[in-house]
């Protein structure tokens, strides 16, 4: 008898499991082949974006399928493979930058984006985002906070170069609106007794674009928060160091590829931040229930073997707060 009840119970907690795990094999269907759009507006290196897809089990060809689309350097076009993504059609899209991400959100009122990452001010204004904690719509992901840490990589440039007197900014170009970020460091420049401009825009390469802050006496450079730059760090590193401007920079890697100085979120947590809003999303969460998360994973790395080239001397006190010191 007592056996009986056991096998009676044994099968009710079996049909249970059954019944909680059909939603689950519902939103995962045996075999689907995700398809995945990625807009941005250059040829930014993703491997890091790939690799925390596999890490959830979204690899190329066998689970998941990547959409990617660059606007190779022309906003103009990012509007159009925007719709072109939608058209496809894909499940969900991953969009770059604001541009890309605002692009994304006209093209589409159904298909989820996921914002990796939204840098600047202006996501909740520009109507992507109703708030950080409801977003509502079809957009949620990670907010960047572009603007403000590239206000902190001045003020650290500015801390490891202090006889400084002339500073710059490294224009982007191509349409990017830097004007929202050059009062700022204008008035920190000011009150520090040094002398702000901002680049020409590196038309002809970055060569001419560092021999003429050079020409122009300019002994800090911040390279801001743009996707090109990444892209093409060697070659502004390349020319820094040519006509030894110490420069700060965004991620860690440009540091440990030569820069002087890197400040910024570590990448590969905010790909995985990305990539878990993905799961999320496809698994059947709808992104407008998803709050937009900030990075809070940073890191300082300081190159002193550069400092050493460029004849300058990092303060102690600054060495002392780095994540990492290359000798």
């Amino acid at each position: 008898m007592v056996l009986t009840r056991m096998i009676t119970v044994g099968l009710a907690v079996v049909a249970s499991l059954l019944l909680l795990a059909a939603p689950i094999a519902k939103a995962q269907p045996a075999g689907k082949v995700w398809r995945i759009g990625y807009l941005t507006p250059s040829d930014i290196p993703r491997e890091t974006l790939i690799a925390a897809f596999r890490e959830l089990g979204y690899v190329e060809g066998r689970s998941a399928k990547f959409e990617i689309r660059s606007a190779q350097n022309d906003l103009n076009r990012l509007p159009e493979l925007a719709a072109e993504l939608a058209r496809t059609p894909v499940d969900i899209i991953v969009a770059v930058s604001p541009p890309a991400i605002v692009a994304a959100r006209h093209a589409t009122a159904t298909v989820p984006i996921v914002m990796g990452f939204w840098g600047g001010q202006g996501l909740i204004e520009s109507g992507v985002v109703a708030s950080f904690s409801r977003p509502g719509g079809n957009v949620t992901g990670v907010y960047m906070l572009a603007d403000e840490l590239d206000v902190k990589r001045f003020e650290l440039l500015l801390e490891a170069v202090p006889k400084a007197r002339t500073v710059a900014i490294l224009n982007p170009g191509g349409g990017w609106n830097v004007s929202r970020l050059t009062d700022d460091m204008r008035r920190i420049a000011e009150g520090r007794g040094a002398r702000f401009l901002t680049s020409d825009e590196s038309r002809d390469g970055y060569e001419t674009t560092f021999a003429a802050m050079s020409k122009a006496k300019v002994k800090a450079v911040l390279v801001p928060s743009f996707p090109r730059f990444y892209l093409e760090r060697a070659s502004i590193i390349e020319a820094a160091a040519k006509h030894r401007i110490p420069a700060i920079y965004e991620w860690g890697d440009m540091a440990r590829a030569g820069g002087l100085i890197a400040y910024g979120p570590v990448i590969a947590e905010l790909n995985r931040r990305v990539a878990t809003y993905v799961d999320k999303i496809l698994k059947g969460a709808k992104p407008g229930d998803l709050p937009v998360e900030q990075p809070t994973t940073f890191e300082l790395v300081i190159n002193l073997k550069t400092a050493r080239a460029l004849g300058i001397t990092i303060p102690q006190a600054l060495l002392l707060r780095a994540d990492e010191v290359i000798q």
